[in-house]
């Protein structure tokens, strides 16, 4: 460690040692609002808050064109908020969970355990025996729900709701006092529940059972979450989306409380952390460090709450930042499937910033509705395709109206492109519902520094046909409550690419970590009218004992095909497994290997292996031991969805070409497809359809004839 992290982790150690004694959460309590002032401290928060916050929740128009413009938000927002103040909550993937007839704060559900009641630091939450599943916990405790039920007010204006909220949040405070608990364990999800008081007082901010003392106590729990968040910033424990939603929380804490003294040190503080993170997490070509597209999602939604708050408030904020932002966002619309989803790279947890709406995590619209609005983006409209309710509460009404004068525009002519810094390639026969698209994935296994949300993925591909997925990455499903799934999900097994003698290309290291984490190498791209044509190799077999260089490289046949060349580089005898994970959906292989999946809609997408050895297919969907095709659309969730393994056991090298052949109709004859053979270990290229002829070889790599 270098001294400022020994003097980071050694401050955050004394402080929880002072607070572990009776005198250091003494010291928490005495620090208290006057009681006189709370009648006058209400009304000036009634009068002053709407200049400082979002405009939407402030303006009286909202509730009005939420309802009228978007069809279906309304009931939405008041289904979740009947069901919670029944006790009933829709968190991450599952859904009505109970956590009691009176809220058990500290209970999972999903397990039945709940940990001790004791300082939150002498608490391990990735200890799923002792605190069941902390995430579930955790996002009951988020109080994001909180602002539904506010949401729910504003769009009726039934007091029930307003009366469920100081019920619930006072019950809160009662079982959670500063420190103590599984809900202090993690200063991120401190952050995010100190964001959403901020919304429900916003929210609630006209009703009647916003009384002056209610009102007191927040200030003050919020005052005792933006201290507990600057003492336990995780400059070193997650330095990542933790450390960025902190930030956030600081800056709110900040910029919207001026009169608490510490506020403009929190706002100071919070602003130069997202800066300086924003250079460091978002790399030049926009794709997030961590691998992951929700997280990378999610941090758009961190910089998008700070840039719009900053500039209510009149608060310069460097321009470098919103660059990165719309860079990131550009690489969320170059993933987009022409359907509107954007595919799981990397963990998926399932959870939001703040989800003004309900949606499903690979569902963006919302996020490009508000970029589109405040970045003034024609494209970012066109893959919101329509103006989203977060865009209103976050922006006010009248952002509809900017909305609508940004005529859609789908991206540029350069519809396929390269990330060169994140590993991706991005193969697009157009923008149209209709299109294909597929993604190679040659990037690392997660960020530097311990690949947490990483996953075991090197030259994977995505696929989306007549624009839906089949060939997708299977997800995350959960992160500390089963070691065997989490790991099975984040592991090789689990996504198209190949597999050596049974073995990943990373080892998992307990649920966050890796025993060593394997690059992949961008070695030639190449983008024309005709073609799309990436080539990578990876290292991740190098370990074994006769060590294994995959190289893969995909042509894209514009607008038509695929072919996937894969070229195993080693001396000894192995047992090779090429492996497709589909999307739930009707998968079959015959004899002579071809595979045919029908997808929704009557279209399909055959696939066909070609070797200079004997393979043998089979489809796997529901397998348990070993586990074997599942996907997770959601955290909690799972489903059996088939996988095609193609097998053999031979000495390398070996050549394997895969020809990907989306069909119209799924019962179509299969094309008519030879392999070209050669001198090497393997095909040189195919013949197809009697029209093109596909070589491998030679200094560009592939001829196209």
């Amino acid at each position: 460690m270098e001294l400022s992290e020994l003097a980071v982790r050694g401050r955050q150690e004394a402080w929880k040692w002072l607070e572990r004694t009776s005198a250091g959460r003494a010291e928490r309590r005495s620090r208290t609002i006057p009681d006189g002032a709370s009648s006058l401290l209400l009304g000036t928060f009634r009068d002053t808050w709407p200049d400082r916050f979002f405009e939407g929740p402030g303006s009286a128009e909202t509730p009005t064109a939420v309802t009228a413009q978007i069809p279906g938000a309304r009931d939405d927002a008041i289904r979740l908020a009947d069901a919670a103040c029944q006790g009933r909550f829709d968190l991450l993937g599952y859904r009505q969970l109970s956590f009691g007839d009176q809220v058990d704060w500290h209970l999972d559900p999903t397990s039945g355990r709940r940990p001790r009641f004791v300082h939150w630091s002498r608490l391990n939450p990735l200890d799923a025996a002792v605190v069941g599943d902390s995430k579930v916990v955790w996002e009951l405790n988020r109080h994001q729900w909180l602002v539904g039920l506010g949401q729910a007010y504003q769009l009726t204006g039934d007091e029930r709701y307003a009366d469920a909220f100081t019920t619930y949040v006072r019950d809160w405070m009662r079982a959670n006092p500063p420190g103590m608990g599984i809900n202090w364990a993690s200063s991120l999800e401190v952050a995010l529940r100190l964001i959403s008081w901020c919304w429900a007082l916003s929210l609630f901010r006209r009703s009647a059972e916003l009384r002056p003392e209610l009102l007191v106590e927040m200030l003050e729990g919020i005052r005792a979450h933006a201290s507990h968040v600057e003492r336990y910033l995780s400059y070193y424990f997650a330095p990542n989306t933790h450390l960025t939603g902190e930030a956030l929380g600081l800056f709110y804490a900040g910029i919207l409380f001026p009169e608490v003294r510490p506020a403009q040190r929190w706002c100071e503080l919070g602003a130069r952390i997202l800066a300086e993170q924003s250079a460091r997490q978002v790399l030049p070509d926009g794709v997030y460090f961590e691998q992951s597209t929700c997280y990378q999602r999610y941090t758009v939604e961190i910089y998008l709450h700070f840039l719009i708050l900053a500039a209510r408030n009149g608060r310069a904020v460097p321009a470098a930042v919103g660059e990165r932002v719309r860079r990131m966002l550009d690489f969320l619309l170059a993933l987009r499937r022409p359907d509107g989803s954007i595919p799981h790279i990397g963990d998926a947890d399932g959870g939001w910033l703040l989800p003004l709406a309900s949606r499903s995590p690979d569902d963006c619209r919302g996020v490009f509705s508000t970029a589109a609005v405040f970045f003034a983006r024609r494209d970012y409209v066109w893959a919101a395709g329509g103006v989203a309710p977060e865009t209103l509460w976050l922006l006010g009404a009248a952002a509809s109206k900017a909305f609508e004068a940004l005529r859609p525009a789908p991206p540029g002519p350069a519809r396929s492109r390269l990330f060169p810094h994140g590993g991706y390639a991005v193969m697009r026969s157009g923008c149209e519902r209709d299109a294909h698209c597929l993604v190679f994935d040659a990037g690392p296994v997660g960020c530097p520094m311990n690949g947490g949300h990483g996953h075991a993925d090197l030259l994977s591909i995505q696929c989306a046909v007549f624009g839906l997925p089949y060939l997708v990455d299977a997800g995350t499903y959960c992160y500390t409550s089963d070691p065997q799934w989490r790991d099975f999900f984040r592991s090789t097994d689990a996504h198209s690419t190949a597999i050596i003698d049974g073995m990943g290309q990373a080892i998992p290291a307990g649920p966050f970590h890796w025993q060593s984490r394997p690059r992949a190498r961008l070695r030639r791209w190449l983008s024309t009218e005709r073609l799309d044509f990436a080539d990578a190799e990876h290292e991740g077999y190098r370990r074994l004992a006769d060590p294994v260089t995959h190289r893969r490289r995909v042509l894209f046949v514009k607008p038509r095909y695929w072919v996937v060349v894969d070229d195993l580089e080693g001396a000894a005898e192995h047992r090779l497994e090429l492996r497709f994970q589909f999307a739930p959906m009707p998968v079959t292989v015959d004899s002579a290997l071809w595979a045919r999946a029908a997808g929704p809609g009557g279209h399909g997408l055959l696939i066909r292996p070609f070797a200079s050895v004997p393979l043998k297919a089979e489809v796997i969907e529901g397998e348990l031991a070993p586990i074997r095709g599942w996907v997770s659309p959601n955290y909690g969730q799972r489903q059996p969805a088939p996988v095609v393994i193609y097998t053999t056991v031979t000495q390398l090298p070996l050549r394997i070409v895969t020809l990907l052949f989306p069909v119209e109709d799924a019962s179509a004859p299969f094309p008519a497809v030879f392999a070209l053979a050669g001198d090497g270990p393997g095909p040189v290229g195919l013949a197809v359809g009697g029209q093109e002829w596909i070589r491998f070889e030679g200094p560009e790599g592939v001829t196209v004839q």
